[in-house]
């Protein structure tokens, strides 16, 4: 496995982000423990969660999993460099008028505590805010998250899902505070979704932060078995069709390269520049074990052309991508 500096911080992740989404409505726990021990072995030491996952009825399952699997010992904590998210409701009757989504500071430090008991861990190296809250100031998240990293419960700051000038100003703000600010977004990224491209990336990289990918398969869109209508979230099978042509170009270069398509698209989101690590979400141990190709995927020029024939992206940041 190979190793990234998380943006401009002096933190090391692996070059593959561990997605625990599934874990819980989608993989049995035991299944689940069975693929963090495997990434463990193979290197992987960067883990992503959310308090919101375990589904509709059951959210914090997923970090409720991650937190007996690390109480079994053997240094499985001291080896993750774990990332959870802030954002949604979470249906805590005890949030009163304050449940629903958001960020504000008395969210932030209830959800915050309320995750590390999940967890059964004492501190989270990367906390995330998973979407932007355009009714709370900057003074009042980054009082909040200061509070966190100067008691040492967090150790790094990150967003997701925000636009590139929610990250500028981030960082401005941050540095008026002499702050470090953002040192990762995690953002939706694929070979069908190009749209990061124009903004996000761009202020991402100029700014010093890592960009993780979420969804790098386009929900399963991107898999080797898309074509063949399976393993394609509900949320995205309409676009099976609307995007056969290009899936149907792709599987044939795939087929060329001699590497399965979750491996091709995976290995052209880890070689643009601006990104750190893509975020692989397996349902089991096989769908792990195939993503383990990706870092020794290099793809060539010409390969990378006939991939922005098949799926065009804006070309250029903004504004040379519509400006003169």
């Amino acid at each position: 496995m190979k190793y990234s500096y998380l943006g401009k911080s002096g933190l090391k992740v692996s070059q593959l982000c561990l997605g625990t989404m599934n874990f819980g409505p989608e993989t049995e726990e035991k299944e689940a423990f069975k693929i963090m021990d495997a990434a463990l072995d193979a290197g992987i030491n960067f883990f992503d969660t959310a308090n919101v996952y375990g589904g509709q009825e059951r959210r914090g399952w997923t970090e409720e999993i991650i937190g007996r699997w690390f109480q079994q010992g053997g240094g499985r904590r001291e080896k993750v460099v774990l990332a959870t998210k802030v954002y949604n409701d979470m249906f805590d009757e005890n949030d009163g008028p304050n449940s629903g989504a958001g960020l504000s500071g008395y969210k932030i430090r209830r959800h915050f505590e309320a995750s590390l008991k999940r967890l059964q861990t004492d501190h989270i190296e990367l906390y995330q805010m998973h979407h932007i809250d355009r009714n709370v100031s900057w003074d009042e998240l980054w009082g909040a998250f200061e509070i966190l990293v100067q008691q040492g419960k967090a150790d790094y700051i990150g967003s997701s899902n925000f636009a590139g000038w929610h990250i500028a100003t981030a960082q401005a703000e941050a540095k008026a505070r002499h702050f470090l600010g953002l040192v990762s977004e995690q953002h939706l990224y694929n070979l069908l979704q190009r749209t990061p491209e124009l903004e996000v990336l761009p202020a991402a990289k100029e700014l010093g932060m890592g960009v993780i990918p979420w969804s790098p398969l386009a929900g399963g869109l991107l898999g080797r078995n898309a074509l063949a209508g399976t393993g394609v979230r509900s949320s995205r099978s309409a676009n099976l069709e609307k995007n056969r042509s290009q899936l149907e170009q792709f599987s044939a270069l795939c087929k060329e390269l001699g590497d399965h398509e979750d491996q091709v698209a995976l290995a052209w989101v880890l070689a643009n520049p601006a990104v750190t690590a893509p975020i692989i979400g397996p349902r089991t141990m096989q769908q792990f074990e195939d993503s383990l190709r990706v870092t020794e995927i290099v793809l060539d020029e010409a390969t990378l052309k006939k991939l922005d024939e098949i799926f065009p992206g804006p070309g250029r940041p903004a504004p040379e991508a519509y400006a003169w």
